[in-house]
């Protein structure tokens, strides 16, 4: 994806902006600006919710009760501060306004950036591969903090699981920060934006990071994505899954608790419901962490079989560190894969053509690939395979997940042949 304009310069200047909120956040100023506000952000308005309002059971379009403790103001605070989704979103009352629209101004452009240097050239491609009749459910391993690649890839999914080691957070994190924590958090969110934007791929490490921050970094990319994809935020509960990989909804009483470390504890697992404004229809997206290693087949055990009660879903994968090469620690994420979709799409740290053609599938092969980056465990068979089957493909201009060792954007198509899918 090219490299310029405000979105490149976001990066460059991160630290510079990093400094500038902390300077003015020693004001601690409840006040509005009196400077006019940047221009709003691209997507919807957030559904106001008063300040200190009492949560409750209703958090759907639909009216549906909802089990569990529903942290919806919560989410759309994050949803203004964070991923500036709209002038009628709750703010904190101890923020200083002036600090969020300075963090605005430089994220909206480089949302329009990103709109218009990859998901303007990206989004119409693969809509160009999709068969109609994909499932409306999609499953995507190891693709923590990247809900806005997921609904470029499958405009039309009702439900998206990620799944990856980073747990979600805790959103109330946000009732308790003020402006000298929140400035260096909102700069540093910036930069790791920018630079999924820049790879089309989240990092582990950017997540791990944000983790415990005013607003968790899980929840951040998601209210990013919501803005970039035109969508307002319904609520956030947590959960836990049962042995039979049903969810159990956490209260107040679970959550006040706290025990575990991090993927045991209350916030590994969260889903947040979101829909178009104006519209009825929620969409969810539920993340859940887990180690998808067979080494811990024993502790994942109620995650598969979650994921394994979906029955028939739309798949992707990126930037997954060629872990679906790995027949030795990681296969059998691999054969959830290969048993539960007809359709599936990635870049080449997805499946391997050997293991595709073991089970029915053939791949199709956009962009230009030579050789895979060093990330990960990579064996030369498997690089040998995918050079193979790149001989032919037509370059791309844009990146999917990893580049190959060159720079050269691609997307492998994993799917059944024409009348032979699954029932």
């Amino acid at each position: 994806m090219p490299r310029r304009s405000a979105l490149s310069a976001l990066l460059v200047t991160a630290a510079l902006a990093s400094a500038a909120a902390c300077r003015s956040s020693s004001k601690e100023s409840n006040a509005p600006s009196e400077a006019a506000p940047p221009p709003e952000a691209p997507g919807p308005r957030a559904v106001a919710v008063e300040a200190g309002a009492p949560e409750t059971t209703e958090g759907s379009a639909s009216g549906e009760a909802l089990e569990g403790a529903l942290f919806t103001r919560q989410v759309q605070g994050a949803f203004r501060v964070a991923a500036c989704g709209g002038a009628d979103a709750w703010l904190p009352p101890r923020l200083d306004r002036s600090l969020v629209d300075a963090h605005c101004a430089s994220l909206t452009a480089s949302y329009a950036d990103y709109q218009r240097e990859w998901l303007d050239l990206a989004a119409p491609f693969i809509a160009k591969l999709r068969p109609p009749g994909l499932p409306t459910k999609v499953v995507y391993p190891f693709g923590g903090g990247d809900l806005v690649s997921a609904l470029a890839t499958y405009p039309d999914a009702t439900e998206i699981t990620t799944v990856s080691l980073e747990i979600a957070g805790d959103v109330r994190a946000i009732d308790r920060t003020d402006n000298r924590h929140l400035g260096p958090e909102l700069a540093q969110l910036r930069e790791h934006l920018g630079k999924l934007f820049l790879k089309a791929h989240s990092r582990t490490v950017n997540l791990d990071i944000e983790t415990r921050t005013a607003i968790p970094g899980e929840v951040a990319y998601t209210m990013a994505a919501l803005v970039i994809h035109g969508y307002e935020p319904l609520t956030l509960r947590y959960f836990k899954l049962r042995p039979d990989g049903a969810i159990r909804w956490l209260t107040e009483g679970d959550i006040a608790k706290n025990t575990g470390p991090d993927r045991e504890g209350p916030f590994a697992n969260a889903e947040i419901r979101f829909r178009k404004p104006g519209s009825t229809e929620t969409r969810v997206l539920r993340h859940l962490a887990c180690d998808l290693s067979d080494e811990s087949a024993t502790r994942s055990r109620a995650v598969f079989a979650h994921l394994e009660a979906k029955g028939k879903v739309a798949a992707m994968t990126k930037a997954a560190s060629h872990l679906l090469w790995d027949d030795a620690h990681f296969s059998r994420i691999r054969e959830y894969l290969m048993r539960h979709t007809d359709w599936m799409i990635s870049d080449t740290t997805g499946v391997p053509p050997r293991v595709a053609r073991k089970h029915g599938f053939v791949q199709d092969a956009y962009g230009a690939y030579d050789w895979p980056e060093p990330f990960g465990a990579v064996n030369n068979a498997d690089a040998k395979a995918f050079q193979d089957l790149f001989r032919t493909a037509t370059p791309i201009a844009f990146r999917y997940g990893y580049p190959d060792n060159k720079g050269h954007g691609h997307i492998v198509v994993t799917r059944k042949p024409a009348g032979l899918t699954r029932d």
